[in-house]
């Protein structure tokens, strides 16, 4: 164990113990995440354990400097916490989960502190004039942990939204505008959507671009049967890309290129998204949302019937200040 999980191991109870995470704790990790997103109040942002799978073969991501766990004497994961470098090494991002029944023995901040370090290590591979800072999301309700970053230095800086819709019956299709069509899905297509999507989202607060090689391995095993991809001739106008999550329908993407928006296309692709989801027998569907959207996203999920079911608050500490990372303006 390196010097500085050492130094953190002692901020834990004796029967504690902060190590790098290993593949062996893939399956317990994940029912930690299920755990705590359960007494959180909000179970479906949790993660199966394929997707976790998924995350740790992400491209440059180093399972044992990029994540740690904490564990007792006999073995029980009982703390997560997880490091990425979202963008250039300047724009990091942490994700941690203490189990509740374990509350208020040092193991926040033992991981937030790990978390710090390996964020200062990364940043030295940074260009020397980028602003460095990470950023982590939590419960609006979590009011110990909310506590804990800000003591940690961290500040309050975004909010976000989980919206749901609840159908009881099968929803109209709606009419998309005149000249956009909706084709289905070709792996063929899957560049174009990608592009597609980098351009909707680059002037959306905290979107960085991200390569290809990304999207494709985040991508892999979604059912795109369900993704909708409405074209204008040969050109992608907007696109909804649908799944399963947890148990509900899930709108993981909606986006519209800026060229098509302000004409309904995003509401008649998010109206599509609801038919098709409930086709495959989902009646309850939910999406994340930046509750600050730039592109008015908020009114639109809510003009459609749908409704506030979580919030969550961003924090972020500064690491070193300077130019913003690409995208970040």
């Amino acid at each position: 164990m390196n010097t500085e999980l050492k130094t953190n191991n002692t901020l834990l109870s004796p029967d504690l113990n902060l190590r790098p995470a290993q593949w062996t704790d893939l399956d317990a990790v994940a029912q930690l995440i299920l755990d705590v997103c359960t007494n959180d109040g909000d179970p479906t942002v949790a993660v199966t354990t394929e997707e976790l799978a998924r995350e740790w073969k992400s491209p440059g991501f180093v399972l044992e400097k990029n994540a740690f766990v904490v564990e007792t004497s006999d073995g029980r994961i009982v703390g997560f916490e997880e490091f990425d470098n979202k963008h250039a090494h300047a724009d990091l991002m942490g994700d941690g989960y203490v189990h509740p029944d374990f509350m208020g023995r040092g193991i926040g901040t033992a991981m937030l502190r790990a978390l710090e370090v390996r964020a200062r290590e990364d940043m030295e591979l940074a260009e020397p004039d980028l602003r460095v800072f990470i950023r982590n999301g939590m419960s609006i309700g979590d009011t110990v942990a909310r506590a804990m970053h800000e003591s940690e230095g961290y500040k309050a800086i975004r909010f976000s939204w989980r919206m749901e819709i609840t159908l009881d019956e099968a929803p109209s299709l709606p009419k998309f505008p005149d000249g956009i069509e909706l084709r289905p899905f070709e792996m063929e297509h899957d560049l174009a959507v990608y592009k597609a999507h980098e351009e909707a989202f680059s002037d959306h607060w905290g979107h960085t671009p991200r390569p290809y090689e990304d999207w494709t391995h985040r991508m892999k095993d979604n059912d795109r049967s369900l993704w909708l991809i409405a074209w204008d001739g040969d050109q992608i106008a907007g696109y909804s890309l649908n799944r399963p999550r947890m148990g509900i329908g899930w709108v993981g993407t909606l986006g519209v290129r800026r060229a098509w928006r302000k004409r309904g296309l995003g509401k008649a692709l998010l109206l599509q998204s609801f038919a098709e989801l409930y086709k495959r027998g989902h009646s309850v569907i939910g999406l994340g949302v930046d509750a600050s959207s730039p592109t008015g996203a908020t009114r639109l999920y809510q003009k459609a019937g749908m409704k506030v079911a979580a919030e969550y608050v961003i924090y972020e500490k500064e690491l070193r200040s300077g130019r913003e990372p690409e995208g970040q303006e």
